[in-house]
C-alpha cells in the first residue's frame, strides 16, 4: 500500500487530489490508516505531560488527522458526485467506522479534561477553543460512562441509517424515472432534450430530481405524463418513510440524553438563531401571507386552464399565466443562457468586476469524470488565490441538486490554498450547446457563492475554514451572489443568443422582472412546508414512536397551517435528503432565516453603489474571508451597519 496516493500530500498544484492515480481499492485501507493515526496522535495530546496550552492542545488537535480528511475529503465526494456500486458497499462499511472514530475523540476524558484547562488572550484561537468546547459537550464529553455507551449505540444507528437514506435515494432518481416509449408524449420538450433522454431500447427515460415538482411539468403538454411523473416525483424510495420515522425517534433520544427538550432545540443552540422559539417567531412572520399569496395564485391558475387544477398542472399553467398576463415566456430566455459563457461571461465576469479577481481554465489538471472543468483563480495582483472545479451535469450515479463542497480548506496552519467544487445536475444534450433556464442560472450564481466564501477564507486554522460556520449563516453569502445573475452591466455581458450572438432583448429582461413576483406564493409555500415538516419530525419527544409516517407527514402540515392541496412540500419525509442523509436535521428553516440577512445585503449594495470593486472589497474583508472564525452576526454588523429585519424579505417576495 505504499503506492495509495492517500498516504502523501498530492503533488499537484495546489494539492488537488490526484485522482487519476485514486483506485476504490484505496479507501478502505487510508481509512484504516488514516483512522489509527489521528487516534494515535490524539492520544498523545491527551495524555502528554506538559501543561494544556493551546498550542500543545486546540492547535495540535487541527494538525491532527490528516490522511484521514484527504481521505474522507475525496472519498465522500465521490459518493456524492460520481458513485459506483464498489464506492457504496464502503461507504455502507465505513460510515459507521467514521462515527466511532469521532465518537473516541469527542468521548475521550483525558482529553475533554485538558481542553477544560487551555486558556488563551488571542481573539481568534478563544473563538476556535470555545468551538471545541461546544463541539465536546455536544458531543456528550460530560455524560457518564452508561450514557456515553448508549451515545455511541445511538450514533452508530443513525449513521446506518443515514447511509441506506442516501443510497436508496440516489437509486430510486433512476429507477423511479418517467419512462415512455412515444416521444409525443413528451411535446412540450425541445427536439434536443428529447433525444438526450433517448435510451438504447428506444424508450425515453426522464430521471427524477431532488424535489417534488420536476422540472418538466412546466413544459409537458400532456396532462396525464404531468401526473405520472408528479406521482413518481412524490412517490418514490417508499422504504425511507420508516427510515426517516426511526432516525427521528433516535434522534429525539439523543438530544434528551444530551439535556434537551428534543432535537430541534438541540440542533438550532450551536446556531446563529439559538433557540426554536426565535426560529417560530421567524416562521410564524412568513406563513400566513404565503398561504393567502398562493390561494390568490391558484385562482389565477384555475381560471387560465378552465377547470379544477391538481398539484401536477401548477407549474405549467403558472406559465400559462405569466404570458397571459406579462406577456413572459420563460422558454424564450434559454437561448439566451448557454452554459460556457453563463460561467465565463456572467459567474466570472461578475466576481471579476466585484472583486478583482480572474479565472484561467487548466486542462492539464484533472478531475474525477470528464465532465469536470478546472480553473485556475488569481487575486487582482496577479497572486494565486485557488482551485475551482465545476461538475455541471446530472449522472445516474450523482446525487441531485446543486452544491458546493472544498477538496482543500484554506488555512495558515498548514499555509493551504482553497481548492472548491461546484456541483449542478443540468441535463447535458445529446450534441449542440448546453442551454439552462432561468432558474438554472440562478443556481449557478448560488451555488458560486458558495465557492467565494471557500476561495476567500482567510483563517489560520482549518477548523473555521471558508463555509465553516453555522448551517443557518452559511447559505447568507451564496443567497447575495445570486443578485448579480439579472444585474443589468452582467446580465448584458452573458445573456446573448447561442446562434447569433444577439443580446438578450431589453423587454424580455422588463418582462421577467415584471413577472418576478407571481408565483412567490407557491415558492414560499413549498419551501416552508418542507421547513415545518422538518420542524415537525424534529420536535418529538424522547421515547415518542410514529407508526404511520405519512399519516405523521400529513398531519404536521394540517398542525402547522401549511396544509395547502396544490402545494406539498418541496421535500416530501421519503425524499429528504437535507434533514436525513445531510447536516440540515432541524435546519431547513436555514435558508429562509439566511434570506433575512440577504435581502438585508442586497439593499446594502443597492444603496451603495451596486457594482463597484469598493463594495465587493468591504464585504470579502468584513465577511466572506472571517470564514467562522468569529461570531457569524458580528460579521454581518460589521458589513451591514446594523442588525437584520425580515420587511426587505417580505417585500422581496411579495409577502409584505
Amino acid at each position: 500500500m505504499a503506492e495509495n496516493p492517500f498516504f502523501a500530500l498530492s503533488s499537484l498544484p495546489y494539492q488537488l487530489p490526484p485522482f487519476a492515480d485514486v483506485r476504490e481499492e484505496h479507501y478502505l485501507p487510508a481509512f484504516e490508516r488514516g483512522m489509527a493515526d489521528q487516534l494515535a496522535e490524539v492520544d498523545a495530546i491527551a495524555n502528554s505531560t506538559e501543561p494544556p496550552a493551546f498550542g500543545n492542545t486546540i492547535a495540535a488537535l487541527e494538525r491532527s488527522g490528516r490522511i484521514l480528511g484527504r481521505t474522507a475529503t475525496v472519498f465522500f465526494s465521490m459518493a456524492a458526485s460520481n458513485s459506483s456500486d464498489g464506492i457504496m458497499e464502503v461507504e455502507q462499511e465505513i460510515s459507521p467506522k467514521l462515527t466511532a472514530h469521532s465518537d473516541a475523540i469527542r468521548l475521550n476524558r483525558a482529553l475533554w479534561a485538558r481542553i477544560k484547562q487551555v486558556s488563551t488572550s488571542d481573539a481568534e484561537e478563544a473563538w476556535l477553543l470555545e468551538k471545541y468546547r461546544e463541539d465536546f459537550v455536544r458531543a456528550g464529553a460530560d455524560l457518564s460512562e452508561s450514557e456515553q455507551d448508549r451515545l455511541r449505540e445511538l450514533n452508530a444507528e443513525l449513521s446506518k441509517l443515514s447511509t441506506e437514506f442516501a443510497q436508496t435515494l440516489l437509486k430510486a432518481s433512476t429507477e423511479a424515472a418517467l419512462v415512455v416509449t412515444d416521444a409525443k408524449e413528451l411535446d412540450g420538450f425541445d427536439e434536443a432534450r428529447i433525444e438526450s433522454l433517448r435510451q438504447d431500447d428506444g424508450t425515453y427515460a426522464l430521471p427524477l430530481l431532488n424535489f417534488t415538482n420536476q422540472p418538466g411539468l412546466a413544459q409537458l403538454t400532456d396532462r396525464d405524463v404531468r401526473r405520472r411523473l408528479y406521482e413518481l416525483s412524490a412517490g418514490r424510495a417508499p422504504a425511507n418513510f420508516e427510515r426517516a420515522a426511526r432516525m427521528a425517534t433516535l434522534r429525539a433520544e439523543r438530544a434528551a440524553l444530551l439535556g434537551f427538550p428534543n432535537h430541534g432545540a438541540y440542533s438550532v443552540a450551536d446556531q446563529t438563531a439559538k433557540t426554536v422559539e426565535a426560529v417560530e417567531a421567524m416562521l410564524g412572520q412568513v406563513v400566513g401571507p404565503a398561504v393567502r399569496n398562493a390561494a390568490k395564485e391558484a385562482e389565477a391558475l384555475t381560471e387560465q386552464a378552465g377547470f379544477e387544477i391538481e398539484p401536477w398542472d401548477w407549474s405549467y399553467y403558472s406559465e400559462k399565466v405569466r404570458l397571459a398576463r406579462y406577456d413572459f415566456d420563460a422558454d424564450a430566455m434559454r437561448p439566451y443562457f448557454e452554459l460556457d459563457r453563463v460561467f465565463r461571461d456572467g459567474v466570472f465576469f461578475a466576481a471579476t468586476r466585484l472583486y478583482g479577481i480572474t479565472f484561467t481554465e487548466r486542462p492539464d489538471l484533472r478531475g474525477y469524470h470528464p465532465d469536470v472543468a478546472v480553473f485556475e483563480v488569481f487575486n487582482e495582483d496577479g497572486g494565486p488565490l485557488g482551485l475551482f472545479l465545476l461538475d455541471p451535469y446530472a449522472r445516474a450515479n450523482k446525487r441531485g441538486g446543486a452544491w458546493m463542497n472544498n477538496l482543500v480548506d484554506q488555512s495558515y496552519l498548514f499555509g493551504e490554498l482553497p481548492v472548491v467544487m461546484n456541483n449542478l445536475n443540468l441535463t447535458k444534450p445529446a450534441s449542440g450547446p448546453t442551454l439552462l433556464t432561468y432558474d438554472e442560472v440562478n443556481t449557478a450564481f448560488h451555488e458560486f457563492g458558495h465557492a467565494l466564501h471557500g476561495l476567500f477564507s482567510e483563517v489560520r486554522y482549518p477548523r473555521v475554514s471558508g463555509t465553516s460556520v453555522p448551517r443557518d449563516f452559511v447559505e447568507y453569502p451564496s443567497q447575495v451572489n445570486e443578485m448579480w445573475g439579472t444585474w443589468p452591466e452582467i446580465l448584458a455581458n452573458y445573456a446573448k443568443h447561442h446562434e447569433t450572438g444577439e443580446p438578450m432583448p431589453a423587454e424580455l429582461v422588463e418582462k421577467l422582472n415584471a413577472a418576478d413576483k407571481f408565483n412567490q406564493g407557491f415558492k414560499t409555500v413549498e419551501y416552508l412546508a418542507a421547513t415545518l415538516l422538518d420542524w415537525a419530525w424534529h420536535k418529538l419527544a424522547a421515547g415518542e414512536q410514529v407508526a404511520d409516517a405519512q399519516a405523521f407527514e400529513q398531519a404536521a402540515l394540517e398542525a402547522a397551517g401549511i396544509d395547502v392541496a396544490l402545494v406539498r412540500p418541496r421535500y416530501r419525509t421519503n425524499y429528504f435528503a437535507h434533514i436525513f442523509a445531510g447536516g440540515y436535521s432541524a435546519g431547513y428553516y436555514s435558508y429562509i432565516w439566511s434570506e433575512v440577512l440577504d435581502a438585508e445585503s442586497v439593499e446594502w449594495f443597492k444603496e451603495n453603489g451596486g457594482l463597484t470593486r469598493a463594495n465587493g472589497d468591504h464585504f470579502r474583508r468584513e465577511l466572506l474571508s472571517r470564514g467562522g472564525s468569529i461570531d457569524p452576526l458580528t460579521a454581518f454588523r460589521n458589513f451591514r451597519g446594523r442588525e437584520p429585519g425580515i420587511q426587505p424579505l417580505l417585500a422581496r417576495r411579495g409577502l409584505d
